[in-house]
């Protein structure tokens, strides 16, 4: 996959918020801080039956229908209103929207304003046929105080999740659709009704969606991510990123550093031994000789690997737990050996070799020549894609037989990252 083309979320505000919902299958897995809050109708809810009791998501014959069935999913590519309440059946390789319904039921509009308002999603991290998704809303003076319900994606092989980056999104009649922060998988993310501060007041008129976007991966043993910045470095062989973070592509022009990070994570069920990694640069990028460094729960500051085989053997970065996870860092040079003039992707591709199978994933150094006397080819400036190594990674499987470097790492002085 080409990862710096990423998919949007392109769903108009009064489609998301007014979606339908599907019927439920099985009994509802939502819950609440109070252990079970009442349910109400919108007739009663008009005619007074909360007082000034600020409360979320509680009634029965809402406009998504039941409001304690406020978390759904639905294929990200679909124009439908209908959201899946409860299961969806999930194909590998698709990506899903998942939604969280957020309404003050309280009718007293502005005088009934929940306060510290929040949502989150939480996520499975494991290999599996099903996974729930939950989603968690949050209020400092609403009664209850915390709100949850799920969603089973199911398939009929084992798959994991990986959220996409910088897929959530709030929506309402106010906002319209905007940005919340990756930090809504973790800790959660404000919302808000006029702006993302919190606050969001009565009634229907202040409903709004929060929405993630998740991709599914089957027959996987492994999670591999590979992402790229640019950095310096100085004479004494210090790294430095100068506050530069990693991401899928990276602008760099000839002469320039960048850093590859590849990050592996243990998916299956079971310790897994001797996992290699490998990375295959293409043409234009070079290899910095000593500049390979390990990172791990035992290693959290980095240790320098000896051998200068990541981009050729490979490294053995040993053992994992479940859900265990390390990174492998180096530097290469963006080197003219075959520049077209014009626009240059450079895409490597990493890979981490697990009982025998390869996961493989690519991140992107983005070079435009336009120097005076560079070379033409095909007639002129032309974009131009080098894609190294795709072919060649998917093919390979080394074996513990082709280790030289068993985490048999010499630590080396501390670099600056």
């Amino acid at each position: 996959m080409n990862k710096i083309y990423k998919s949007v979320l392109a769903v108009a505000a009064t489609t998301i918020v007014a979606g339908a919902t599907l019927a439920p299958k099985v009994v509802n897995a939502w819950g609440d801080s109070s252990n079970g809050r009442a349910s109400y109708t919108a007739a009663q809810i008009e005619s007074g039956v909360l007082g000034n009791t600020i409360t979320f998501n509680s009634i029965s014959d809402g406009k998504i229908g039941n409001e304690k069935n406020f978390v759904g999913a639905q294929l990200s590519s679909s124009t439908s209103n209908v959201w899946n309440a409860n299961e969806i059946n999930v194909k590998d390789g698709e990506t899903y929207t998942i939604r969280l319904y957020v309404h003050n039921n309280n009718p007293k509009g502005m005088g009934a304003i929940a306060e510290n308002v929040t949502a989150t999603f939480s996520l499975p991290t494991t290999v599996a046929t099903s996974h729930n998704v939950i989603g968690y809303l949050n209020s400092t003076n609403s009664t209850p105080a915390r709100y949850w319900d799920e969603v089973k994606l199911v398939s009929d092989s084992d798959f994991y999740i990986e959220y996409v980056k910088g897929s959530a999104k709030y929506t309402n009649a106010v906002l319209g659709t905007v940005a919340l922060p990756d930090d809504i998988i973790i800790s959660g993310a404000k919302i808000g009704y006029s702006a993302l501060d919190g606050k969001i007041p009565g009634c229907t008129t202040y409903d709004g969606v929060a929405t993630i976007e998740v991709k599914v991966h089957k027959s996987v043993a492994a999670k591999v991510a590979t992402t790229v910045r640019k950095v310096t470095i100085a004479d004494d062989g210090t790294i430095s990123s100068n506050g530069n973070k990693f991401g899928e592509s990276v602008d760099a022009n000839l002469g320039e550093y960048v850093q590859y990070q590849i990050e592996y994570v243990n998916l299956l069920d079971h310790t897994v031994n001797n996992v290699m990694i490998r990375d295959i640069l293409p043409d234009n990028l070079e290899y910095v000789a000593d500049s390979t460094y390990f990172y791990s729960s035992t290693y959290k500051n980095g240790v320098r690997v000896a051998d200068n085989t990541v981009t050729t053997t490979g490294i053995n970065i040993g053992n994992y737990n479940t859900n265990a996870n390390a990174y492998v860092r180096f530097v290469a040079k963006v080197v003219d050996k075959n520049v077209t003039c014009g626009y240059n992707q450079l895409v490597n591709w990493a890979s981490a070799t697990v009982e025998s199978k390869v996961f493989k994933d690519d991140a992107s150094v983005m070079f435009n020549d336009t120097r005076e006397n560079c070379r033409q080819k095909d007639g002129g400036n032309t974009n131009k894609i080098v894609n190294a190594g795709a072919t060649e990674i998917a093919g390979v499987a080394l074996g513990a037989g082709a280790v030289t470097t068993a985490l048999g790492y010499a630590i080396a002085s501390r670099k600056k990252f």
